[in-house]
């Protein structure tokens, strides 16, 4: 069942008995995903930036922002719009074009990859059936971006900045690939939903977690890699690069690559809960909830329940999962760009490898319990 078009359907109907014509309903219809896409992730970055600061200092014995709101809530939308007002400096010798462009290359897939996140069972924008196909896909544009900028930027460290960011996405990029396929070839479909409907029924004894404890590890290390976060922050290391692609940016353009990592973070994030932490669904599952106290599946409340509770239980787990990002952040030490790649092409695709070609194994000699 496509989740996406029912949504549209119904939001196109409901404008249909007001009495606008159909050619209007879907004239209005069409900028509404990407704008309640721009604001949920924008939201979801504005949380994760206030969470960063508060977590940092509770690491460091600080207390962290404060008084920018209650407990410095409205510090991020303070730095937001500090940016906003700053000056655009583009350098006297950059390409002006790829110094411009870079930054929408990096933020703009990200976004658009938002599109097959499933918040709930009926709560995604579009259910296309290699949904996971396109955001692999889609992650893929980002290096170009990074590279762009650091050749464009005219600056040595912009550019080993920009060689670092591409060659670690690179490396990262298979691994988790093969991490993910392994989870479809048990789903039997790329679709996001149908991933997280084919762990459902049991419960958290149904995750993939349990069922991939190899892929998720892998998936985890690679996805931190493509987010360029600690302990794999070398393409903008302060210490080694000044702040590598991002030397020379400033105001928006700045901005831009800010909002990228951040939003990225809760993409994979998101990604990671849909696809090992079993999306929206609860630990325990609310249709035997509802049978135990004699409430029917059909019933309204019940169904009003179970949406509320899955958009909180995907928050929750992809909270949690930023929450441990940004722990990592202040317990690992940051490795040298030789180790990450090494541990890149030289442990993560061959065991990923493995973990794929065991995986059609045992879906083979065990059906059932593996997706069959």
């Amino acid at each position: 069942m496509n989740q996406g078009i029912d949504l549209q359907e119904t939001f196109i109907q409901s404008l249909l008995d007001l009495g606008l014509s159909p050619g209007l309903a879907k004239t209005i219809w069409m900028p509404l995903p990407m704008f309640s896409m721009i604001i949920v992730a924008t939201f979801g970055v504005l949380v994760v930036v206030w969470l960063e600061r508060k977590i940092s200092a509770a690491a460091q014995q600080r207390i962290g922002p404060e008084f920018a709101g209650p407990l410095g809530v409205l510090q991020p939308v303070a730095d937001g719009m500090k940016l906003v007002f700053k000056e655009d400096i583009i350098p006297a010798k950059a390409d002006s074009l790829l110094f411009t462009l870079g930054p929408v290359l990096v933020v703009l897939p990200v976004f658009v990859s938002y599109l097959i996140v499933p918040f709930g069972q009926n709560l995604v924008i579009t259910n296309i059936n290699v949904g996971i196909f396109l955001w692999i896909a889609l992650s893929s544009i980002a290096p170009i971006g990074l590279l762009m900028s650091g050749y464009a930027s005219n600056n040595k460290y912009s550019l080993l900045g920009g060689l670092r960011a591409a060659a670690q996405s690179i490396s990262y990029e298979i691994p988790l690939a093969l991490s993910v396929l392994a989870v479809v070839m048990m789903s039997n479909s790329l679709s996001t939903i149908d991933i997280v409907q084919q762990q459902s029924g049991f419960g958290i004894l149904g995750w993939n977690i349990w069922r991939q404890p190899v892929g998720f590890i892998i998936f985890w290390i690679a996805a931190l890699a493509e987010c360029e976060r600690l302990p794999f922050d070398l393409p903008e290391a302060e210490e080694e690069l000044v702040a590598g692609y991002q030397t020379e940016y400033s105001g928006m353009k700045f901005g831009l690559f800010y909002v990228g990592s951040y939003v990225n973070l809760v993409l994979s994030a998101l990604v990671f809960a849909v696809l090992y932490l079993g999306g929206w669904e609860s630990p325990i599952p609310l249709e035997r909830l509802g049978g135990l106290i004699g409430v029917s599946e059909t019933n309204s409340w019940l169904q009003i329940i179970q949406a509320a509770v899955g958009i909180t239980m995907t928050v929750l787990k992809a909270y949690f999962l930023i929450f441990l990002a940004i722990l990592l952040r202040w317990t690992v030490p940051r490795v040298r760009i030789d180790q990450l790649l090494d541990l890149g092409w030289k442990f993560l695709l061959p065991v990923s490898l493995v973990n794929l070609l065991l995986t059609a194994a045992l879906k083979l000699a065990f059906p059932f319990a593996f997706g069959g």
